[in-house]
């Protein structure tokens, strides 16, 4: 049976399935997403809580814990980690790659529900999800800031305007807001004009509930109208809760002013955001799997102008990053390579065979070949990556094969004296299944690399498909449009003489190969080993830590310092910078930097060269250190760390697990080729802990519920009441003034109320006790 025979016969239908496959695979290729790695990514979903004022103790046992002990019943969970700082917890839950994303996320959402009833009143709001990997890399950092108008608007624009736009994108999974400034009024408490005024601080948070309100005053209905009630009980900045009465004493009232200075602010003051040297918020824009990141950054980028004519002409915009810059350039670094691949084994055969028209057909059958193998990943949901690429680039030398042996054949029956028809037929008749067994057993080839698991084989899958996707192509196109050519083959005496020479020599030419493979066997052990190269993809980030309980202005200046000498270095174009509490469940001594660097053609140094350099210089910074790393083209953990490589200790009894930690970091610290060896067990935090003396407190008619309350008042920047707006939703928050924050003496000129309304001073029912740690 000959296999090519039907096509030979009938040269208008090959003709006709020769453009179906370069229609289908022309279309495909449109089509296809754009990526620099295939879609590897674990099935990741972030929860996050918060508690305001609440310590990292009481978020782990209090929201933390409920929380996991739900989430750890959910089917197909791998991993689970937390981490809970100054009122805030961060939950990274991963799946097994087999775990469909929106059923997870749906069993999720089923046990935030059943552990909300355990969770700790006063959370203003219930835990929420998101389907993003907090580890990876957001596709663009764009800065919004402003020289003129306050980080508060900004904030309305960046959060409630650009970030909902840019969120409704098709393929845009999160808009991330670093450095948020959201508006809020601020109640700063002055305890000695409470104090002389017998006024408790339980009385205030109750004065300003109520003076704030936004209830539905309903409807009248008369004979011939109905009439919608708007009361004005919403208070809407600082001026206008100055003259709000908290009580009355001695006849006369006591305005909140009085007692406290109430000050248009924002809700988290701890935090700060720099773009280069200018005070802004970052957007962070993360795209979801599997969807066209070029295409993504496409969309973004044009609705921007549209975005620009609608905010104010004070308010600026700038890319920081734009990912998409380095997938273009890798990827037309490969589709370079992928031509110059097609032109030298086309060129290599012409050498050979010295005839332009016996040169056509093989190179007739590389592009198709190519071209085909679009429309099957394309079918198969694949993307145009740097691995695809890359296998399409190595099945050029495998492609070319068929279609040369085709035509050899062929052409030998040619010489023998048969037409051009008749060789083609008894030709092809006697290669087809040669031709086939060459094509299944390449392709065979591939078949255990289908079948590897985890994270390699889902890595590895595109490329084995392509790659026997495009030899499958080539052999159809070599049973089908190769015979129906004319040929002439012709072989270079220069070949002729090498071979012969080889033949002469076989002691030499043995010597010689077993030499190749002792040096392969050499080169293979000695070559470094690792899951994926470094990318040299512009950006670097980095973490810095300060000391612990290091206060927020001190913070600020060190965090100024490491971004300084960092902005000076030749090969840097920009800078983002975050110090403070805020993102990602980093506690305040923390800070962020996000680095992007000049374009090649400007630096002569790589990522990796240019982090080198730049470490020693970071540890000159008196008081912080700074661990910097090159993004990974993959992030297979769920949690943005110091390192690129984490190791997690699990145990039952915390007291042993803090102890082996530290005994762990002293070892690895002295392991030769280790850096930056950090952990993210923070509690040497200064902290003063409250005594209750519950008997005491008791006889004076308090309970530890009002003592706890009113401190988380007066310490904890509590939100007691919200500001309802059109666009949004802002906070009423309370604290002390900043000069007595820092007061070891906590409950000291604290007042409370007790059950029978006499005024008591927290410090004569609780004392403080400064020491390091929880009690």
């Amino acid at each position: 049976m000959n296999l090519a025979e039907i096509f030979i016969r009938r040269p208008i239908m090959t003709l006709l399935v020769t453009l179906a496959i370069l229609l289908f695979g022309i279309t495909a290729y449109r089509f296809l997403p754009v990526n620099d790695l295939p879609n590897v990514d674990y099935p990741t979903l972030s929860v996050f809580a918060s508690l305001p004022g609440a310590s990292p103790e009481t978020m782990a046992s209090s929201v933390a814990t409920p929380l996991e002990r739900q989430f750890s019943t959910i089917a197909g969970l791998t991993s689970m980690n937390s981490t809970n700082s100054q009122g805030s917890t961060s939950i990274t839950l991963q799946f097994d790659l087999s775990r469909n994303l929106d059923a997870a996320a749906q069993d999720v959402q089923a046990m935030i529900s059943q552990a909300e009833v355990n969770l700790p009143p006063g959370m203003p709001a219930p835990p929420s999800y998101q389907k993003v990997n907090p580890a990876d890399q957001p596709i663009i950092y764009m800065s919004v800031s402003s020289a003129t108008l306050p980080l508060s608007l900004v904030h309305q624009y960046a959060d409630t305007f650009m970030a909902q736009r840019i969120s409704m994108i098709s393929g845009v999974a999160q808009v991330q807001v670093f450095g948020e400034q959201k508006y809020a009024v601020r109640v700063q408490l002055d305890p000695k004009a409470l104090a002389t005024r017998g006024i408790g601080i339980d009385e205030v948070t109750e004065a300003i509930q109520k003076g704030n309100v936004n209830l539905p005053t309903g409807t009248v209905y008369g004979a011939y109208k109905t009439l919608t009630l708007e009361a004005t009980g919403q208070l809407e900045n600082a001026a206008a809760y100055r003259p709000l009465i908290v009580a009355y004493r001695n006849g006369s009232p006591v305005l909140l002013g009085e007692i406290a200075n109430v000050v248009d602010s924002v809700q988290n003051d701890k935090v700060a955001a720099w773009y280069n040297d200018t005070r802004a918020e970052v957007l962070a824009i993360r795209r979801q799997p599997g969807t066209n990141t070029v295409q993504v950054v496409d969309n973004i980028k044009r609705i921007l102008p549209s975005i620009r004519s609608q905010i104010p002409a004070g308010i600026e915009m700038q890319i920081l990053y734009d990912r998409s810059e380095t997938i273009r350039e890798s990827v037309n670094d490969v589709k370079l390579t992928l031509y110059l691949t097609v032109c030298l084994v086309v060129l290599v055969i012409f050498l050979f065979l010295r005839n332009l028209s016996a040169t056509l057909i093989p190179s007739l059958a590389l592009p198709m070949s190519i071209i085909g193998t679009f429309a099957v990943m394309f079918l198969l949901g694949y993307t145009v990556d740097n691995l695809s690429l890359m296998a399409l680039t190595l099945s050029v030398g495998f492609v070319v094969d068929d279609a040369i042996v085709m035509l050899e054949n062929i052409v030998r029956h040619m010489e023998l004296g048969e037409g051009v028809r008749e060789a083609a037929l008894s030709g092809s008749k006697e290669i087809s299944f040669t031709i086939l067994s060459m094509t299944l057993s390449l392709v065979a080839v591939f078949i255990p690399v289908l079948f590897m698991g985890g994270i390699l084989g889902r890595l590895l899958h595109e490329f084995a498909v392509t790659i026997s996707a495009a030899i499958l192509v080539s052999g159809f196109v070599s049973l089908t449009l190769t015979p129906m050519q004319r040929v002439f083959l012709g072989i270079r005496d220069a070949y002729d003489r090498s071979l012969q020479g080889v033949l002469r020599h076989r002691l030499a030419t043995l010597f010689v190969s077993f030499l190749l493979i002792a040096a392969t066997v050499y080169l293979f052990i000695q070559i470094p080993k690792g899951f994926l190269p470094s990318e040299d993809s512009g950006l670097m980030f980095g973490i810095t830590e300060a000391q612990q309980g290091i206060s927020v202005g001190e913070m600020r200046k060190h965090q100024e310092a490491v971004v300084a000498i960092i902005a000076k270095d030749p090969n840097v174009l920009n800078t983002f910078s975050l110090a403070g509490a805020g993102f990602a469940g980093f506690s305040a001594n923390s800070g962020l930097f996000f680095v992007h660097l000049r374009p090649h053609p400007e630096r002569q140094m790589t990522t990796d060269e240019v982090i080198e350099q730049l470490r020693p210089k970071l540890f000159t910074v008196p008081g912080i250190l700074a661990f910097m790393q090159n993004p990974p083209p993959i992030e297979i953990g769920g949690r943005l760390t110091k390192s690129p490589y984490q190791y997690t200790l699990v145990g039952a009894d915390p007291k042993e697990l803090y102890r082996t930690a530290s005994q762990l970091q002293s070892k690895m610290d002295a392991v030769p080729g280790l850096q930056d060896v950090t952990t993210d067990l923070e509690i040497a935090n200064p902290q003063v802990n409250i005594q209750i003396d519950r008997p005491k407190a008791a006889a004076l008619g308090l309970t530890a519920f009002q003592i706890e309350d009113a401190l988380s008042t007066a310490y904890g920047e509590r939100q007691i009441s919200t500001i309802y707006a059109p666009n949004d939703e802002y906070r009423v928050i309370t604290e002390l003034k900043a000069e007595y924050q820092a007061d070891a003496s906590a409950v000291s000129m604290l007042y409370v109320h007790s059950a029978n309304g006499r005024l008591v001073p927290l410090d004569a029912v609780a004392r403080s006790l400064p020491e390091l740690g929880p009690l």
